[in-house]
């Protein structure tokens, strides 16, 4: 790989200044474990309708770990992070096969409740897409959907502290949450997501939005977070990755003698070692713009 693919130090000087240093946002983590896996990804295969839309996926992702999916538009990489809380069920016409275990249990075993899969796995969009409610109701919706157990009040400033969002808010909680600005609603909606205290955070493609200094607000949020949960994120941003995650996994598509398109995982391992030494040339071709 090229000593230029992701320049080894920050541009600027700024608080909040988007650095390129690989493992930048990991520091003062663990080294990357699979040793504890949260999900056992086996044999997966995702169907729309009579469309093979990704084939044969296995990985592991591990506790308290952050995982990234890069890869080209169109490789399956949205696909496969919505089948880890069943968010293709939504489709009509898609069809999951193979395996997606949860702490050993198949998530789509027919007695399975997929809005309790909902409930231990969040998600994160790529748009921020808060309610047209108050900042307070918005992350009061869910515990009181589920029915949780303690003062409102306190749930909400704990969420909102989470998702480093309180002290911006915390005067303003009955305004309504569509007058924040963009990264402020991307941090509600995480906040939104650990109101209801899962153990796993989705993010797909959540910076896409944002600017430099929201992204930088977000990954430095990510990299909290991931003391206490279980993160994985779609990317189309590879130093994002490189910065943020301990894992990645990298997705390209295959054309079949048909000249039909379907996503694929080629590799997947530690970000260093995807970074800075992939065993797959497409891996390294793709990372270093010779596609993609």
């Amino acid at each position: 790989m090229t000593d230029d693919a992701i320049p080894a130090q920050s541009t600027g000087g700024e608080e909040h200044a988007l650095s390129l240093t690989i493992g930048d946002r990991r520091r003062n983590r663990p080294e990357p474990s699979l040793n504890d896996p949260v999900f056992h990804i086996s044999d997966l295969d995702v169907w729309y309708g009579d469309h093979q839309a990704v084939r044969d996926v296995t990985m592991l992702i591990g506790r308290r770990q952050i995982t990234a999916m890069i890869g080209p538009s169109g490789c399956g990489k949205s696909t496969v992070i919505r089948c880890f809380n069943r968010m293709n069920d939504l489709i009509p016409g898609a069809r999951v096969t193979g395996k997606v275990a949860y702490h050993g249990e198949n998530l789509y075993d027919p007695d399975v409740d997929p809005i309790e899969v909902r409930r231990r796995i969040g998600m994160v969009f790529q748009k921020p897409n808060p309610f047209p409610k108050s900042i307070y109701d918005n992350i009061a919706y869910g515990p009181r959907v589920n029915g949780m157990k303690g003062t409102m009040d306190d749930l909400v400033e704990e969420a909102l502290t989470g998702a480093a969002l309180w002290d911006e808010v915390k005067d303003k909680l009955k305004s309504s949450a569509l007058a924040l600005s963009g990264g402020q609603q991307q941090r509600l909606c995480i906040a939104r997501a650990i109101a209801v205290r899962p153990e796993v955070i989705l993010m797909d493609e959540p910076c896409s939005a944002l600017d430099p200094i929201a992204t930088a607000r977000i990954e430095d949020l990510m990299a909290e977070l991931a003391a206490d949960f279980t993160i994985v994120i779609v990317t189309h941003n590879m130093q994002q990755a490189a910065r943020i995650s301990d894992y990645t996994a990298f997705f390209t598509a295959d054309v079949d003698d048909k000249g039909v398109r379907h996503g694929r995982l080629v590799e997947y391992d530690t970000t260093v070692k995807i970074f800075e030494n992939p065993a797959d040339q497409r891996t390294e071709d793709y990372i270093t713009g010779r596609f993609g």
